[in-house]
């Protein structure tokens, strides 16, 4: 039992409801289920990565190439996504374009063969088709050799620094947006603020994107590639995410926070084939990722890093797309409800009793 400042006495239930509402209540209860979700994905994702139908382009004499393919394709578990290409120049122009993963030369006239890699798009992946080849190979009597045809720059360990890039400016769209809603109502009031809230996040966008690309490149040295491609793809990600939250944040207001770390960060990240690759995931983080935002950014910075800027349309249209959407989504929803809550604030005239005559006019 404890006493009041007015000196009347509650129970201890009391006390709990006046410390803790049963809005906040409910948020924490919300916080719990978003952490049980982080732990799900995130381990579900990464507890047991392996390669299923990686790309794998195959280069030998039409007498061998056929059967080889089949013998590829039929592995246990089916590791490889082989196809027969005419040569080599023609294979490494597909691993170029991001068709392919990796390309078996085969040596007729010996017996060790080469397996072209490329780490620049995941070190995972291409240690992973090393070692499956390299399994297939061996039981053949034949050996292998890799070549790293696009390899990792030397300060960008295990392929990882295009994703943290992404990571980053993810995390600051997100946190932008939810400063700028909490600083005066989750929800805009009405168009003219969701406008400004959205031209103040494209500035930020525009200033993390330039300051991400700086810290990878010439301060780190850690990605090669554009600097001004960085940049712009930065600028896209940030304002993707951002924009992306404020729609959120106008639908359910601060639960609206919580969907978009959901999106993101539960969902988004683990699925973003950064630490490990498309091929290695499970069925359906691979199936998501390139169509959030962290999957799309990943694979864009990786390109321009290592594949000459190739491959990124698609990825560009999945930013584009979030972008668009949440801004449309986001300027709607103040619009509607700044249309709602100016009806609902007009005085309604009373209705004049039966048989009254109307107050007369002067």
């Amino acid at each position: 039992m404890a006493t009041m400042d007015d000196g009347t006495r509650t129970t201890f239930l009391g006390e709990v409801k006046s410390a803790v509402s049963t809005r906040a209540a409910l948020l924490v209860i919300g916080v719990l289920g978003l952490m049980a979700a982080f732990i799900t994905s995130y381990t579900g994702a990464f507890h047991h990565p392996k390669p299923t139908d990686v790309p794998l382009a195959v280069v030998a004499p039409a007498q061998v190439s056929g059967e080889l393919v089949r013998k590829l394709d039929q592995l246990p578990g089916s590791p490889l996504a082989p196809r027969a290409v005419s040569s080599e120049a023609a294979a490494v122009h597909q691993i170029e374009n991001r068709e392919i993963d990796a390309a078996l030369i085969v040596d007729v006239r010996g017996s060790t063969d080469r397996l072209l890699v490329a780490s620049g798009g995941g070190a995972s992946l291409s240690q992973a088709v090393e070692a499956v080849v390299g399994a297939a190979e061996k039981a053949q009597q034949r050996t292998v050799r890799t070549v790293d045809v696009a390899p990792a720059a030397h300060g960008d360990g295990r392929s990882l620094s295009s994703f943290y890039l992404v990571v980053g400016w993810c995390v600051g769209g997100y946190l932008c947006a939810a400063i700028l809603a909490i600083s005066a109502g989750a929800r805009p009031s009405n168009g003219q603020r969701a406008v400004i809230r959205l031209a103040v996040l494209a500035l930020y966008a525009i200033a993390a994107g330039l300051v991400g690309a700086i810290i990878v490149g010439p301060v780190l040295d850690a990605l090669p590639g554009s600097l001004f491609g960085l940049w712009g793809l930065g600028a896209l990600t940030v304002f993707a995410v951002g924009a992306t939250t404020l729609a959120f944040q106008g639908m359910l207001g601060i639960i609206g926070i919580g969907l978009a770390i959901l999106v993101i960060v539960v969902l988004g990240n683990p699925s973003a084939g950064g630490a490990y690759p498309y091929p290695l995931l499970p069925p359906f983080w691979r199936a998501i990722g390139p169509a959030l935002p962290p999957g799309a950014g990943t694979w864009a910075a990786r390109s321009l890093a290592y594949f000459r800027g190739n491959a990124m349309t698609g990825p560009l249209l999945v930013l584009s797309a979030w972008a668009a959407g949440g801004a449309l989504l986001t300027l709607a929803l103040a619009v509607f409800r700044s249309r709602r809550e100016g009806s609902s604030r007009r005085p309604r005239r009373r209705p004049r009793p039966a048989g009254r005559p109307p107050a007369p006019t002067d």
